[in-house]
């Protein structure tokens, strides 16, 4: 149900539909007796759509997310294993187009070409089933391997873990793959706004994981600058808000440990 819910009722919450809907719902009513009302529901939805399309509400949203892990430090030495999440790979458009077909989020991906070499003995899993509503699909996983060939990086070398939909089972479905050992170091590698929910599952699964954020989409210092296109500006809080929900219906219920988590001390 979770899932569903996910992918329905989370849909119509994002600032574009929610609030076009409610000047579509003012309108309506403007041809009934309760026009008054829906005169200002209509303009008080047009004005805010507009405010979140043109002022930097969605990459102040988005910024402090990104910001609250930092860059891995290698200081500490290679870790065990790897765990990177899907994501990166669109399953239905690499079906369609017999090739894998990358997203915005292709950092991940490019991630494990780096750290394969970085890291020669570190264990390295993808997770990433297929996480559409209704799957007419094989999972990302099954697009994978023929990225790898072209970094270079041998297949056996990372396990694929398709069955997960969402980051919860990301988590779950991950450790049960890893069996990580008292006293290993495994990353986690994901978008950097994505990575305090990531977290929040991994540290309600039981799996210890250190931060390894890609993907940024904010510069280091918050950008206060109005965006240079509507279009952009709606989509990007969009992208934010989806992340904010997901934060607390994750918390809510249950399948994080906290609501907005943070680093924790490294002894």
């Amino acid at each position: 149900m979770f899932f569903v819910l996910s992918k329905t009722i989370a849909v119509l919450l994002l600032p574009s539909n929610f609030l076009v809907a409610l000047v579509l719902l003012g309108v309506a009513l403007i041809a009934t007796r309760f026009r008054r009302a829906g005169l200002r529901l209509a303009g008080t939805g047009l004005v805010v759509l507009l405010a979140v399309g043109v002022l930097p509400v969605g990459n102040l949203l988005i910024h402090a997310l990104e910001t609250r892990f930092p860059a891995w430090d290698p200081a500490r030495g290679a870790p065990d294993g790897i765990v990177v999440l899907g994501g990166a790979i669109s399953p239905a458009h690499s079906q369609g187009r017999g090739e894998p077909v990358v997203n915005d989020s292709a950092a991940r991906i490019f991630a494990i070409a780096k750290l394969a070499r970085q890291f020669p003995n570190a264990r390295i899993v993808y997770s990433g089933g297929n996480a559409d509503l209704i799957p007419q699909g094989p999972p990302e996983t099954d697009f994978l391997p023929p990225l790898l060939d072209s970094f270079g990086v041998p297949r056996a070398r990372v396990v694929l873990e398709d069955r997960s939909r969402n980051t919860a089972e990301n988590a779950a479905f991950s450790k049960e793959i890893a069996q990580p050992k008292a006293g290993e170091r495994w990353l986690l590698v994901t978008s950097a706004v994505h990575m305090p929910r990531a977290i929040g599952c991994f540290r309600r699964a039981g799996f210890a994981v250190e931060a390894y954020p890609v993907d940024w989409r904010t510069e280091a210092a918050a950008d206060f600058t109005l965006s240079p296109s509507f279009g952009g500006g709606l989509q990007r809080t969009d992208y934010a808000v989806h992340e904010w929900l997901g934060l607390l219906a994750y918390w809510a219920s249950g399948r994080a440990s906290e609501l907005l988590p943070g680093p924790v001390a490294v002894p």
